[in-house]
């Protein structure tokens, strides 16, 4: 097959990268390495698929990298995921369509109103903790779990701003619990697609070397950057991806 090749290898790492590195520290990344999959002759499904080795073993990186630079609350992080379960079980098994037009400028829109909503000023009512979690962020966490399942890309602008706007948790901690959160609720998703045999394991890993180093990094200068480096990041990212899904480029 005309994708097993040294040059695919190479190219999936350093794509991995910059994707690994947009993931944990804004989102994103998949709005690279899904297209790239498919230019390196996967179909759609498959690629998807091929995707969810990748972030699994990024965001085990990155988990780790927060965890090193003393940020963790893995009873949280572990509650917050159990609500997205049940959702990304669903979404994976729906997993057969991924060029939705009409879903997709839907989303693109979604994505300009998170930078919108960026820039409104807000009561400082932040949080450093989780004590309770209320039903409608336990109705979030299960459609974004849906969504993760169902598609993966720009999932982590959903947490974010779910986080942050129904928790008042600042974006260091929320990148924090992110990246446990789509660990998490990845892994019945990628078996459902290793069942369904929609992955390549070659170009998954190949990609999942550079999804970890860039995860990795990405969890460093998230906490020694701090929020204001985060916000310049997401509001890069997401524009890029809602320009992409209104096919301006």
């Amino acid at each position: 097959m005309e994708f097993l090749t040294t040059g695919s290898v190479v190219i999936l790492f350093f794509v991995g990268i910059i994707a690994g590195f947009l993931n944990v520290s804004a989102g994103g990344g998949s709005t690279l390495t899904l297209p790239v999959l498919i230019f390196l002759g996967l179909d759609s499904s498959v690629a998807n698929g091929t995707n969810r080795i990748a972030i699994l073993i990024q965001n085990i990186s990155a988990v780790y990298s927060f965890k090193k630079e003393k940020y963790q609350d893995l009873k949280a992080s572990l509650f917050l995921s159990l609500f997205t379960l049940p959702g990304a079980i669903a979404g994976a098994l729906l997993a057969v369509n991924l060029n939705d037009e009409l879903f997709q400028k839907i989303l693109a829109i979604i994505m300009i109103v998170i930078i919108l909503t960026m820039f409104i000023p807000q009561k400082k009512t932040e949080t450093t903790g989780i004590s309770a979690i209320s039903i409608v962020t336990a109705a979030s966490m299960f459609g974004i779990g849906f969504y993760g399942g169902f598609i993966q890309v720009g999932v982590g602008f959903l947490i974010m701003a779910s986080l942050k706007y129904l928790m008042k948790l600042n974006l260091v901690l929320v990148n924090m619990h992110k990246v446990f959160i789509v660990l998490v609720y990845t892994i019945p998703a990628l078996i459902i697609f290793i069942i369904t045999n929609n992955v390549n394991w070659f170009l998954g890993l190949s990609l999942a070397g550079g999804n970890a180093l860039g995860g990795w990094w990405g969890a460093k200068v998230t906490v020694k950057k701090g929020e204001g480096f985060i916000k310049i990041i997401l509001v890069f990212a997401i524009l890029i991806m809602a320009l992409k899904l209104l096919n301006v480029f």
